[in-house]
């Protein structure tokens, strides 16, 4: 069920707004891609060591429905011991390849050296509490500026009237 109902909000997301690169290894990007086929897809590092560390868990979105970060269940490998790692976009890439049989597979290309990714949060309740704290405190003080430059445009354009 989970999958099924993230399945048709992210259609709808990754048609306009895709926003991990995507590399053509043997076709041309196919402009949208659904979040069935890359949940659940198989992690590499970037470096061509072949190294799998894991596969896709989940799909973050912020307010905005723009994918902000992707869970991947990691294995015990790199010393890692096996835990849900929090990627944001800015670490990788989706490598998409058309297989023999006419299948394609989507691959995650995680683009970032074992310190960074020993670095990365786990997910797990305290990060998503504070994540959305932080989250609503960043809209809350952007709303207040907005409305703050507002009242101030609109008070210079009375003033100058």
């Amino acid at each position: 069920m989970r999958k099924s109902m993230l399945t048709t909000a992210i259609g709808t997301v990754l048609l306009g707004s895709l926003a991990f690169g995507v590399q053509a290894s043997e076709q041309e990007p196919q402009g949208m891609y659904s979040a069935e086929d890359i949940l659940d897809a198989d992690v590499y590092l970037a470096n061509g060591s072949g190294n799998e560390i894991g596969e896709v868990d989940d799909i973050l979105f912020d307010e905005d429905m723009r994918i902000s970060a992707l869970v991947i269940e990691s294995g015990a490998v790199l010393g890692l011991g096996g835990r849900e790692l929090v990627v944001g976009t800015d670490y990788f890439s989706l490598e998409t390849h058309n297989e023999s049989d006419g299948d394609t597979e989507h691959r995650i290309i995680l683009d970032a050296s074992t310190d960074e990714i020993a670095a990365f949060p786990t997910y797990d309740r305290d990060w998503w509490e504070q994540t959305k704290t932080n989250a609503r405190d960043a809209w809350e003080t952007t709303r207040e500026g907005a409305q703050s430059a507002w009242q101030s445009t609109r008070d210079a354009v009375t003033d100058n009237q």
